[in-house]
């Protein structure tokens, strides 16, 4: 099969690969759509843990193919998503069920061949049943939006909060969305790029700032009096995870969800964390999410429509990591039939 294979730094190759054998409970799914997220740019750029060689891909879908001994509740011909995140079910965490930091965890697409392949092998209880006529599109933001729905439940988000996100990207889109649901009276996005701030305002956002023209921090005051009760960090980057402390009001709640190369640092000053109050909380994977995200698709409450996405066959890949890493795109998605 052709696949996108993670050799090491910079090197990332269209290959093809056999196929293994089905082990018990295991099924084989023929990839539909593999969206790429900024993880995967970060694997790429040597900036982000993986287990090379390795398949990338872990926010994927497709229909299973084949069904090895053992396995029961999953048939040839469904569709599902696959959850990427595999925890090993007995070290300390796992045992209090918290299965995302599992001092094991194993995902799919970054320790174990993922998603940007034409078929991927994984346990039938990685998978989840589908509704009918939900888009290869649709599919490939499932992952995502379940990681933003535990950031989402991290929050504490309350009704008639006002919530500031900083980002407009994949991401930032999506908690606009997910801060409404949650009871958010009033939606705040940072974002540089103009055509994000369109998209941010059509799924609800009521005000969209631009940071390369206007102070933030002045403008976050003139706008809720006090400061954020929540706020979003999407971007990533220690100077927006920095400025998150100057937008919150006293006893607000901060979130990092965004994710940092490894190694990069940023100043925090304690005795403003102190005399503000403040709860910072960070955001990890995506922990019992999954099937909450794909009924907030189905329903519509969580929307994509409005998200432009760009689809790549695997000989693309190149292309479709540049398109997400330059932001010309909401979405990548590798399409094995394209």
């Amino acid at each position: 099969m052709k696949a996108a294979q993670f050799e090491k730094a910079h090197t990332l190759n269209v290959i093809n690969k056999d196929l293994r054998s089905l082990k018990d409970g295991e099924v084989l799914v023929q990839v539909t759509a593999c969206g790429i997220c900024g993880t995967d740019v970060h694997i790429v750029e040597g900036k982000s843990r993986s287990t090379p060689p390795v398949v990338l891909g872990h926010e994927y879908a497709g229909v299973i193919t084949d069904v090895a001994k053992g396995v029961t509740d999953v048939v040839v011909g469904q569709h599902v998503g696959v959850d990427p995140n595999v925890s090993c079910g007995i070290c300390f965490y796992c045992r209090r069920g918290l299965v995302h930091p599992c001092t094991s965890l194993r995902a799919f697409g970054v320790d174990m061949d993922g998603g940007m392949a034409e078929y991927s092998i994984v346990p039938a209880g990685q998978t989840r049943a589908l509704p009918d006529g939900m888009t290869a599109a649709m599919s490939a933001f499932i992952e995502p939006v379940s990681c933003a729905i535990h950031g989402i439940d991290l929050a504490r988000i309350k009704s008639g909060d006002r919530v500031v996100i900083l980002g407009g990207g994949t991401m930032g889109l999506i908690m606009i969305q997910l801060a409404r649901n949650a009871g958010a009276e009033q939606v705040i996005v940072v974002e540089p790029l103009e055509s994000k701030r369109a998209i941010a305002q059509r799924i609800g956002a009521d005000t969209v700032l631009d940071p390369l023209t206007v102070d933030i921090k002045d403008a976050i005051l003139d706008l809720t009096d006090v400061g954020a009760d929540v706020v979003i960090e999407c971007v990533g980057k220690p100077a927006t995870m920095e400025m998150s402390l100057d937008l919150a009001r006293r006893g607000g709640v901060i979130e990092f969800f965004g994710v940092c190369p490894i190694g990069e640092k940023a100043s925090v000053e304690p005795n403003k964390m102190y005399s503000k109050e403040l709860t910072i909380v960070g955001s990890y994977v995506n922990p019992h999410t999954f099937d909450r995200s794909i009924a907030l698709l189905r329903s519509g409450k969580v929307r994509i429509d409005e998200f432009p996405t760009h689809q790549f066959p695997i000989d693309g890949v190149h292309e479709a990591l540049q398109y997400q890493s330059e932001g010309k795109t909401i979405k990548s998605i590798i399409v094995p039939g394209k």
